[in-house]
């Protein structure tokens, strides 16, 4: 099968505007309500819907609000297709309603399956076209796989300044509001220790852990930026989902 020249949006219109215009304006009023910072070299931020989510991410992606970093590799985790592994999608470019991201040329697994319906990787891509002077996306969908083989990708598209690193996950799902908190604490506690989530942590519990891994063996320092839940924002109390936003540092960036 040949390869697409574009893998189009699967939820604009649903998790974000579909609108240009109203994407953007609603991208620069989250981004510009959060509070800035340092950029880190990497990050961890939450994949929902906007109304839901958008907040906290924003505060992730705030911290490289025109960073000189053009280039970024994107983690999250396959919710629809069973993958072995990690796979970039079988297009050439990622479009959202702001424009095309062309995809960098690398040799890794493709799958179509994997990227088609994905909502993880792509509502991350307005936030980093507006926020980046974006030029390639290296967005991988990560399946079944242990953190070595995840820190294993990590380490081969590490890059140097240039290159900014975002895993994409929610925390965890449908609980109650108050033991989502508790739940959510204990989580962020073990990735501000560079440790290892279980599944039910995180849905992007596998990219998380290889970058945590992949974070100890460099020594970074992480930060937690944000953490709140569906609750919080948008959604009922009684079942909601967690989100967290976090910064990992590497010892020039400190």
């Amino acid at each position: 099968m040949a390869m697409q020249a574009v893998r189009p949006p699967a939820v604009a219109g649903t998790f974000y505007p579909a609108d240009p215009v109203g994407l953007r304006n609603t991208v620069a009023r989250l981004l510009a309500a959060a509070r800035p910072g340092t950029a880190p070299k990497a990050l961890i931020a939450p994949h929902a819907g906007y109304v839901y989510s958008g907040p906290i991410a924003a505060s992730a992606f705030a911290r490289v609000v025109d960073a000189p970093m053009p280039r970024v590799v994107l983690l999250g985790p396959s919710h629809y297709a069973y993958l072995r592994g990690s796979a970039l999608p079988d297009a050439r470019a990622m479009r959202t309603p702001l424009g095309d991201v062309p995809i960098e040329e690398l040799p890794l697994p493709r799958d179509h399956a994997a990227h088609a319906q994905e909502h993880s990787l792509e509502v991350e891509l307005p936030f980093l076209q507006i926020a980046l002077p974006l030029r390639t996306v290296a967005p991988l969908a990560v399946g079944d796989a242990e953190p070595e083989d995840v820190a294993a990708v990590l380490e081969q598209l590490w890059g140097g300044a240039e290159t900014l690193i975002v895993v994409s996950s929610d925390l965890s799902h449908y609980l109650p509001y108050e033991d989502a908190l508790q739940m959510d604490a204990a989580t962020a506690k073990e990735i501000l220790a560079l440790g290892r989530l279980a599944h039910d942590d995180a849905c992007g519990s596998v990219s998380i852990n290889g970058l945590l891994l992949a974070a100890k063996r460099k020594e970074m320092r992480p930060e937690l930026i944000d953490l709140r839940n569906s609750g919080d924002t948008a959604g009922d109390k009684r079942s909601v989902v967690g989100y967290g936003a976090f910064a990992f540092y590497e010892e020039k960036d400190a």
